[in-house]
């Protein structure tokens, strides 16, 4: 195991050299698209923590390939596959219980990546003061605890539709509030965030590391933020937040695979949809209809905005045999799920839902352990798609 993590120096040095920027979906150019950190000189490859755009060898994937068919070579029984989907909320809840708000840092790189999530007219202040060529953030700021063990971006997704009869109080808990909340807006004709001018939806907020950024930013921009998690106690969490305020913020829970659960805003409605390390840990089969309910949501032009987990990550490889449940999809060791996704398979996944692509990215880091002299190959999707806007009727 850990020979796969210990690369030689010759391989860590092919990279790409050059990075262009891009454009992003409003016509602005914002830096170099994730980080421009480049390692040409081997040798320097222990004088930062992540180098971005490391190209892989054929020799380098076929041995990832190699690793991740032999892990999932033994796989999770059958009959013990559905405690899964129907403890999700459980294991979820668990989570939050143990660490509360101190697990994860807020994610301040999220407007560097995705400036779309500012309205019309600030996105440019995200990126301003960066020029283009200068370093992003690595992806997820600050690694902790857990976090070094299993070397995964550990965040929230909903579970799956598939209810159990013995369905547990929490799943309840999770049903009732997102039916509570679609009822009373349906009962007064109007619903959370009515009168904004541009509305954003995180799916799987967890604690609010994603929601305080974007909250802080929005503030008395005519902008409004909701936030959903599967899991009650992280919904709580943020409630319970300082900054917490109902006029710019509506966190609420949901199953989003619940096919006929409601949200507390009427279709097309969306200008945003943020999607973090959360698809991950829906089971691959269901998947899609969760992107094609949701896409519901989103305007004409609304943006949805995805980063998530990518084939062969370092974090893929490290699963010991037993932990699969099916191709490239796993359970860890508390019950949580994670798949790994390609870039045809995310261009397919928001295609079918009707979306047109912006950006689909695959980014390749170098994460460097100075103090042990250990490099580990991390991989992520970053994508943005659009919905189009409807023809025109013919005269």
């Amino acid at each position: 195991m850990r020979g796969l993590r210990r690369l030689s120096l010759a391989s860590v040095a092919m990279v790409w050299g050059r990075v262009p920027c891009r454009l992003n979906s409003r016509g602005g150019q914002p830096p170099a698209p994730l980080g421009a950190r480049i390692l040409t000189n081997p040798e320097d490859v222990f004088q930062h923590n992540m180098w971005d755009h490391v190209k892989w060898s054929e020799e380098e994937k076929e041995k990832a390939r190699q690793k991740a068919d032999d892990n999932s070579s033994l796989r999770i029984p059958l009959e013990e596959q559905g405690k899964y989907d129907i403890d999700a909320c459980k294991y979820w809840d668990s989570f939050y219980e143990m660490h509360q708000d101190k697990f994860f840092k807020d994610r301040k790189w999220l407007f560097l990546e995705f400036p779309e999530l500012l309205p019309l007219g600030l996105e440019s202040s995200a990126t301003e003061e960066r020029p283009c060529g200068l370093r992003a953030p690595c992806p997820e700021p600050g690694v902790s605890g857990r976090e070094k063990e299993m070397g995964q971006q550990w965040q929230h997704a909903p579970s799956h539709q598939h209810i159990d009869p013995l369905t547990s109080d929490c799943q309840q808990s999770c049903n009732q509030d997102g039916r509570d909340t679609a009822g009373a807006a349906r009962q007064t004709s109007s619903f959370p965030g009515e009168h904004a001018t541009f509305r954003i939806l995180e799916v799987g907020c967890g604690a609010g590391n994603s929601v305080y950024p974007i909250v802080s930013s929005i503030k008395d921009t005519g902008a409004f933020l909701y936030c959903c998690d599967f899991s009650p106690r992280a919904v709580q969490l943020v409630k319970d937040h300082p900054d917490y305020d109902q006029s710019v913020c509506h966190a609420f829970v949901q199953d989003v695979c619940d096919e006929v659960g409601s949200f507390p805003f009427p279709p097309l409605s969306l200008d945003v949809i943020l999607l973090v390390f959360v698809l991950s840990s829906i089971h691959p089969e269901r998947v899609q209809g969760v992107v094609t309910r949701l896409s519901q949501f989103l305007k004409p032009g609304g943006i949805l905005l995805f980063r998530d987990y990518g084939r062969y990550d370092l974090s893929q490889l490290r699963f010991k045999k037993g932990r699969c449940l099916s191709e490239n999809f796993y359970s860890r060791g508390d019950g949580t799920c994670v798949y790994f996704f390609t870039k045809d398979e995310v261009h397919s996944l928001f295609s079918n839902a009707g979306l047109e692509e912006i950006q689909n990215l695959e980014d390749r880091r170098l994460q460097v352990n100075r103090g042990k002299k250990v490099v580990m190959r991390r991989v992520w999707m970053q994508s943005k798609f659009k919905k189009p806007q409807p023809l025109a009727p013919p005269l």
